[in-house]
């Protein structure tokens, strides 16, 4: 019986004490090779027969009789990876559009087009897709046009999806700018009670509720969407020197044209201890072509794809902008060159009235589609919050508008009014005493010269890649009767 005690007591603390070396020692598991991306897969210098996984989607499929051929793209890069593998690891599942994973060795092609390729040992679907059914077809190019009733789908095309990394790069960029330059990144508020623009193209946020109360609003006073961070960056242009920032904007403005969105992006500064227009425009001027050189330098596959087959001749009309110095004409100077022109325009240019879209791109023309800078406004044409130049009896100013090839108005800013009296008096005149009451402490404590300046982001890409519609270079586009998504 004691014999019988002890091989049982054995087998019982057999099963705790393999338990207790497994939490103790883990488990060898099957290495799982490294994942890559697409993009350094191709850039792999010298690939030496590493076993890899790569994820993403099928652009191409071509099975021949002794190898399977597959280009998958996982939208790193323009450029599709070629999988090479034995017809055996192919299915019905294996389509134009489908998901996968694929694990094999990275080897140097044999072909002159491609660097490297993928022999696969392993190919799963992970996500089918009807090729019948799936409204992007293999090899066919479609018009931006076409692809803008998918707002879910478009982003699959090789066009956006390019415009979409460029996009990503040039936002990349502008930070990197703005920090390099010693800028205090600040994040503006989308909610307001401000309408900097004074324009009343504004949309109300109120609380979605079936019982509403009469006469309260949820913040106590009418609150907007933002039409611009410039009020809250003069705040804190107070306490920084130098700050920027780069978000949503929103404008109740009722046009289908081809360069206003209801939603963009804009990227504003603001400068203290600023007292001219060129210091400025020196900042505009080198913001956009040091962005733009970065997105030529990181993106240029993709800008290539675009100047030739969505904007042919663009490239040399970018070239001329980077190496050209931006010109400088006052806004009387451009009333007189429009009032001289051979062209019949729609509005008719008069001094006193606003520049037009066809005024605009009139103006670059004549400039020999270099970007211009327009100073100088009629004082009454502009918002209360820019500086009077006191030049009667024209009476302006000190605005900038600089206006590129293509677009138009890119760039919009200012010195902005830091004589107390001088906007009192404005802010009398318009009744706006006690709305802007924080604005004029600003002037009575601790106030100094300054200005700034707004970029619309999309008109921003619409110039470099020649889009002629601003509805392709944003991801999901908001324009009056659209909002979809």
């Amino acid at each position: 019986m004691k014999g019988l005690f002890t091989m049982w007591a054995a087998r019982a603390l057999l099963p705790r004490t393999l338990r207790a070396y497994c939490t103790s020692v883990p488990c060898p598991r099957p290495t799982q090779p490294p994942k890559v991306s697409i993009r350094d897969a191709l850039v792999s210098q010298n690939p030496n027969g590493e076993n890899v996984k790569v994820q993403g989607w099928v652009r191409s499929v071509r099975s021949q009789k002794e190898v399977l051929f597959l280009h998958i793209n996982d939208g790193s890069s323009l450029e599709h990876l070629q999988i090479v593998a034995d017809p055996s690891l192919g299915s019905c599942d294996l389509t134009f559009g489908s998901s996968v994973e694929i694990q094999g060795i990275l080897v140097k092609s044999p072909y002159k087009k491609q660097n490297v390729e993928l022999k696969a040992d392993k190919i799963e679907v992970i996500g089918r897709c009807d090729p019948q059914t799936f409204p992007i077809k293999y090899k066919e190019r479609f018009p931006l046009e076409y692809i803008r009733q998918y707002p879910h789908l478009r982003c699959r095309i090789n066009a956006l999806g390019s415009i979409l990394r460029i996009r990503s790069e040039a936002t990349d960029a502008i930070h990197s700018f703005f920090k390099a330059n010693g800028y205090i990144h600040i994040h503006t508020p989308v909610i307001t009670s401000n309408d900097c623009e004074g324009a009343g193209e504004l949309f109300q946020v109120e609380r979605s509720s079936k019982v509403k109360e009469p006469g309260k609003n949820f913040f106590d006073v009418p609150a907007f969407l933002t039409v611009s961070a410039q009020l809250h960056l003069e705040v804190m242009s107070g306490a920084f020197t130098q700050v920027f920032t780069f978000g949503p904007t929103f404008r109740a403005e009722n046009s289908q044209s081809r360069r206003h969105l209801a939603e963009f992006y804009m990227v504003e500064a603001e400068m203290s201890f600023v007292e001219s227009l060129q210091d400025l425009m020196q900042v505009m001027e080198t913001l956009f072509k040091t962005t733009t050189e970065t997105v030529l330098s990181n993106c240029p596959e993709d800008v290539e794809l675009l100047h030739k087959f969505i904007a042919p001749g663009q490239k040399d009309k970018l070239e001329q902008m980077l190496k050209n110095k931006f010109l400088i004409i006052s806004y009387t100077e451009a009333i007189e060159i429009l009032k001289k022109a051979s062209q019949n325009f729609t509005f008719t240019p008069k001094w006193g009235l606003d520049l037009q879209t066809e005024h605009e791109k009139y103006l670059v023309k004549y400039c020999g589609d270099i970007p211009v800078f327009v100073i100088n406004y009629p004082f009454d044409l502009k918002p209360f919050y820019m500086r009077d130049n006191e030049d009667e009896p024209q009476h302006t100013v000190a605005a900038v508008d600089l206006l590129v090839p293509g677009v138009g108005e890119l760039f919009g800013g200012s010195l902005r009014e830091e004589r107390f009296h001088l906007l009192q008096q404005r802010l009398a005149r318009l009744g706006l005493i006690d709305t802007y009451q924080w604005y004029l402490d600003l002037r009575q404590f601790g106030s100094v010269p300054h200005g700034g300046f707004g970029m619309g982001f999309e008109r921003y890409l619409q110039c470099i890649l020649g889009v002629d519609n601003i509805r392709d270079v944003i991801p999901f586009p908001r324009f009056p009767h659209s909002c979809l998504l």
